[in-house]
């Protein structure tokens, strides 16, 4: 068997693993690095209008997830959507968001794991390679033996070397997506935020008493009182007696 079409095999399986792994992290840079600014945008809008941040929404055009996502919840609240609706419709959005900052992380996770096992089966490979040639040959030259395992790890170092490289990438990329995702569920709250305080002043609000209201409460607290006042029990002549000397 041929053990150095194996070897080279891997090698260039290697180097398209390092191609993909730089073109993920570079496009997952570039996207989530944008979709971050479109967030911070909307919370700026929301912010600088607290008391209609719906209306002030409305005029956002943008194609981005976060934004679509954003506008969908705004028009819903707008039509008068129920809590429990606001909170199924908040979280299918956060779903949703949640797969498109996360998306193409599962490749990076991939190649950290099979980076090095691929840079390892290159390196027996190699060595099964130099073990034959000493066999078929009668090689006695230990610096060729050298260089013949030497070539061979050095598969076992670029795998390595791509595994650290994914693995700095797909931290950093998964803690800023995770990042992204928190900011989206902030916005939501805080454009629920105002419709539920608004709603609860209304409902803790005492409504104004007319005349009339506080003359029936005063007769009635007046009414209350007399009844609840204890009567005093004449005392009880027979019971005292009276001890001449």
């Amino acid at each position: 068997m041929n053990y150095q079409i194996f070897h080279e095999l891997t090698f260039d399986v290697l180097y398209a693993c390092i191609i993909i792994l730089i073109f993920v992290i570079l496009e997952r840079s570039v996207y989530l690095s944008y979709l971050g600014w479109r967030m911070g945008k909307l919370a700026a809008i929301v912010e600088s209008s607290p008391k209609a941040p719906v209306k002030a929404l409305a005029a956002v055009r943008s194609t981005d997830p976060a934004s679509r996502a954003v506008l969908r919840y705004a028009r819903a609240m707008a039509e008068g959507a129920t809590r429990e609706q606001q909170e199924d419709f908040s979280s299918a959005l956060f779903i949703g968001i949640d797969k498109k900052v996360s998306a193409r992380l599962w490749i990076l996770d991939t190649i950290v794991t099979a980076a090095p096992l691929l840079g390892l089966l290159g390196t027996i490979f190699g060595i099964m390679e130099t073990f034959n040639a000493l066999a078929a040959g009668g090689m006695s030259d230990p610096g060729a033996v050298s260089r013949g395992i030497g070539t061979a790890l050095v598969a076992t170092a670029i795998g390595i070397a791509t595994a650290l490289l994914g693995l700095l990438g797909h931290n950093v990329l998964n803690r800023r997506a995770h990042v992204l995702t928190e900011d989206f569920k902030a916005l939501l709250l805080n454009l629920t935020a105002p419709i539920l305080t608004s709603g609860e002043l209304k409902s803790e609000t005492p409504s104004p008493q007319t005349p009339e209201d506080r003359g029936i409460t005063h007769s009635a607290t007046q009414g209350a009182a007399r009844h609840a006042r204890p009567t005093r029990e004449p005392p009880n002549q027979g019971s005292e007696v009276s001890v001449r000397p």
